[in-house]
């Protein structure tokens, strides 16, 4: 197993932990969830750093490491969901966004073409880890005043994720002009 492959096995490892320590609830719970949070993150990185420059893509690589991204993103989602800081509709664009492109790039794959992360995609992954970061970081109790730290992230989250998904299937619309 490269090193690669076992950094995005780390990932997928620190996600129950990640969701144990939020749901304790201990005094810090929330702190110690979001350290755990960004290892977990800065695994993405480094894993496809790792794969890149040593030469160890595999194909366990190109299928794990995007689903521990989406797995780590969306279990952080959930949680914010459920503790009323993210309305459920954020959710389920990111949720409709991430099976339509899933779905395109099998469409892709059937007529022999990869359908590569754009840019805008990362910086998508990019932004929303961050903007799960600061709403960790930032925590408003239910009932104060406005949380703009959640607002202002799910505007961003909302925003990146509607544009990363325009521009794949824009950039990729003709993957649909043969399918019958």
């Amino acid at each position: 197993m490269t090193t690669a492959n076992k950094l995005t096995l780390l990932r997928m490892a620190l996600i129950p932990v990640f969701l144990g320590v939020l749901y304790a609830g201990f005094e810090g719970s929330r702190f110690v969830a979001l350290g755990v949070f960004i290892v977990a993150s800065l695994t993405d990185t480094l894993d496809g750093y790792v794969a890149r420059h040593y030469n160890q893509v595999t194909n366990f690589g190109k299928f794990m490491d995007p689903l521990a991204d989406k797995v780590l993103v969306m279990a952080a989602m959930c949680w914010f969901v459920e503790r009323g800081r993210m309305p459920g509709w954020v959710l389920a664009v990111v949720l409709l966004r991430e099976f339509a492109v899933s779905g395109m790039r099998l469409v892709a794959v059937e007529q022999g073409r990869v359908i590569a992360a754009g840019w805008s995609g990362k910086v998508k992954t990019a932004a929303t880890m961050v903007c799960l970061c600061l709403m960790l970081f930032f925590n408003a109790p239910a009932g104060s005043a406005p949380d703009w730290i959640a607002i202002l992230s799910n505007v961003v989250i909302t925003a990146t994720t509607l544009y990363s998904g325009a521009e794949y299937f824009i950039k990729n619309r003709d993957v649909f002009k043969n399918v019958d």
